[in-house]
């Protein structure tokens, strides 16, 4: 009977024992509504392709046990039952001797939790719930899980990846000028032809351009120019004589010489200018010549302004003078023809007919120009590739045949041409841009921002590395790269930035503001801005024209106040 007592005496001590050290962890878990949890953002949000949240837990007074380990564990649950683990952190009573966060038991205390996780398709709709295992010694309970927050917003995924090329100009100009000159030089005061003048090189070839262009019925002549000269030496009124009998008998040379041309009509083409001293063409000659001593000679044209000063200075050098006398002033005493000639190409419509009976006789630069005008895309194309063909030398051909396939969605031989063209210009910031739009398309944005650092800063690369900025969640800087423009993902990094109403005016500015994903980006800014009838009217129009936004819409966490609306409902069923 005395063993019978001792043993019922350990059973009920281990009993009550047992029962003590648990109270504490069924108590807390019996109070656990006690907990307060604020998450920060109420909905989550998918920035960047990632989602951080923050969350403050605050644990009241005479509450959590001095020797409690809590192992606080947030997770996404997801429609599916899926779930999500979180890094989870930790909390401990005042009598624990780990290093976690301490909650008193007198005052209780709060901890602050954030953390940043990868999105999945999964976390669109989702709970963020909080599960806590409370733990002392040996012993552990779990407390029943809390949902503290919804997820996630996801407007920054409907980016669109489609970027701007550039396409590669051309340099054709339809009317081209030309110029032809020769010079009849004269002795000494005097004005007549010499002979041997008309038999120089220089002039005979100037009559055999002249004969030749009646021949051509793309050269006309604008004007023929002749300028008299008389050098700088001598009296003023005697060279003002001799500039003006030299534009003379220049003239005369001039209309003997097309008088034998048949085709040629110099009537109002004809044009004559004297110039008494020849000063400007003097400083010219004395820059170019190897006198001894030209600087001083040069330095005095820039003293004196006044003709006779710098005569009377010059010839006072005698030494210098005489060399001048003879290598300088006897080029200036001439009669200079100038024949100006337009040369005239091909109008659109030749391009076009030349183009389908013999493209050979094409330039590069008539066929990069002629594709401008195509509006048949195949057409276009054509032209692109007979030009790659001709003149596989030039980046623009393959440069602008890529873009060509960019727009038929042929992604693998866009990136082979650009990669031609490249290999033909290495660095070229237009093949850049166009490489960098091509990884766009692709989901390499990386790699697309890359190319767009070396593509430089025109307004269809600073567009693109917007792209790239508002994928990586720097919305503000996106809207300052992307300018005015206005497109759908200007107006999509304006809302995400904030700025709502910036966002409905470059939407209502677009060419494509009539597209389905631009209503749908105003019912969201409508959702944003508590405006139902904005939100009703162009969810309408957006599934109207696009039936995969209602299926979106009803599980859009940009909706969320709307899930359980009437109207919402009908609208997206």
């Amino acid at each position: 009977m005395k063993n019978f007592c001792v043993w019922l005496f350990l059973l009920v001590s281990v009993i009550l024992l047992v029962n003590t050290a648990c109270s504490p962890l069924k108590k807390m878990k019996k109070n656990q509504g006690l907990i307060t949890y604020t998450l920060t953002p109420k909905i989550l949000e998918m920035h960047g392709d990632s989602v951080a949240l923050s969350i403050t837990g605050k644990f009241p007074g005479k509450y959590f046990g001095k020797k409690v380990i809590c192992e606080i564990k947030p997770v996404l649950k997801t429609q599916s039952g899926n779930e999500i683990p979180l890094t989870p952190i930790k909390v401990q009573g005042e009598k624990v001797t780990d290093n976690y966060k301490v909650i008193k038991y007198a005052d209780g205390g709060t901890f602050n939790y954030s953390t940043k996780v990868g999105y999945q398709d999964e976390m669109k709709v989702c709970d963020v719930n909080i599960k806590v295992t409370a733990s002392q010694k040996s012993k552990t309970i779990d407390f029943d899980p809390v949902t503290i927050g919804k997820g996630t917003i996801i407007t920054p995924s409907l980016i669109e990846k489609e970027g701007k090329m550039i396409y590669a100009k051309d340099n054709f100009v339809r009317i081209i000028p030309e110029q032809k000159e020769a010079s009849i030089l004269y002795l000494i005061n005097q004005s007549n032809v010499r002979p041997q003048e008309l038999t120089k090189p220089e002039i005979k070839e100037l009559q055999k351009y002249l004969a030749n262009l009646p021949k051509n019925p793309r050269k006309q002549i604008k004007s023929i120019d002749i300028s008299a000269y008389a050098s700088p030496d001598g009296p003023e009124d005697l060279n003002t004589r001799l500039s003006i009998n030299r534009g003379k008998t220049s003239q005369d040379v001039t209309k003997n010489f097309t008088s034998k041309i048949k085709g040629i009509n110099l009537k109002d083409k004809l044009n004559v200018k004297n110039t008494p001293e020849d000063w400007e063409g003097f400083q010219k000659l004395m820059q170019q010549s190897d006198i001894p001593d030209k600087d001083l000679v040069l330095r005095v044209l820039s003293m004196y302004s006044d003709p006779v000063q710098r005569e009377k200075e010059i010839k006072n050098m005698s030494k210098v003078y005489k060399e001048i006398a003879d290598k300088i002033l006897p080029k200036l005493r001439r009669g200079q023809i100038k024949v100006n000639v337009d040369s005239i190409g091909r109008s659109d419509e030749e391009i076009v007919n030349t183009f389908n009976t013999n493209p050979k006789l094409l330039t590069i630069e008539e066929l990069i120009y002629g594709a401008t005008f195509q509006k048949n895309l195949n057409v276009k194309k054509e032209f692109y590739r007979v030009a790659t063909e001709q003149y596989p030398n030039d980046w623009r051909g393959f440069n602008n045949l890529a873009i060509i396939n960019y727009l038929e969605n042929d992604i693998n031989n866009s990136k082979n041409n650009l990669e031609k063209a490249k290999s033909l210009s290495p660095g070229n910031q237009t093949i850049m841009n166009n490489l960098g739009v091509i990884a766009l398309k692709e989901g390499n944005f990386t790699k697309a921002e890359e190319y767009f650092k070396s593509a430089g800063t025109s307004n269809e690369t600073r567009y693109n590395m917007g792209i790239c900025l508002i994928k990586k969640g720097n919305y503000a800087e996106a809207v300052n790269y992307m300018g005015n423009n206005c497109s759908f993902n200007a107006a999509l990094a304006k809302l995400l930035s904030g700025n709502l109403d910036g966002a409905s005016k470059t939407i209502d500015c677009s060419e494509d503001k009539d597209k389905d994903n631009m209503y749908y980006l105003k019912a969201i800014i409508g959702a944003r801005q508590n405006n139902s009838d904005m939100v009703y009217n162009n969810l309408r129009a957006a599934i109207s024209k696009n039936s995969k936004w209602s299926s979106y819409a009803k599980t859009d966490m940009e909706f969320e106040k709307y899930f359980n609306d009437d109207t919402f409902k009908s609208i997206v069923k």
